[in-house]
């Protein structure tokens, strides 16, 4: 995903910053890492407070295969109704970034 399409998706928060990592990218606002984008997805950031509402909206968590069994980030796919709704998509978006400054505490 190019980063013009990144920063309209978040843009209900304000500029986001954009920076390669890990092969993809990671999307940070005010110095908290909310979203990343593996693959061409953007997973957001999920924690015990938000993953119920994240998987009841049919979200589903970033796993990947490490030494013979899943690890789970703590990153969701975004729920599909976002991305037909500029207000689903801001929820979900501050929903992130409220779990990414409770990861910096």
């Amino acid at each position: 995903m190019d980063n013009a399409a990144i920063e309209e998706m978040f843009e209900t928060l304000g500029p986001v910053t954009i920076r390669r990592m890990f092969g993809g990218k990671g999307i940070y606002y005010e110095g908290a890492i909310l979203a990343v984008e593996v693959n061409g997805e953007i997973l957001l950031k999920g924690d015990a407070q938000s993953a119920p509402e994240l998987e009841e909206a049919g979200s589903r968590q970033w796993s990947y295969e490490g030494k013979g069994k899943p690890v789970k980030m703590p990153y969701w796919s975004i729920p599909e109704v976002a991305y037909d709704d500029p207000d689903e998509m801001a929820r979900w978006v501050k929903l992130a970034y409220a779990a990414a400054l409770r990861a910096k505490k």
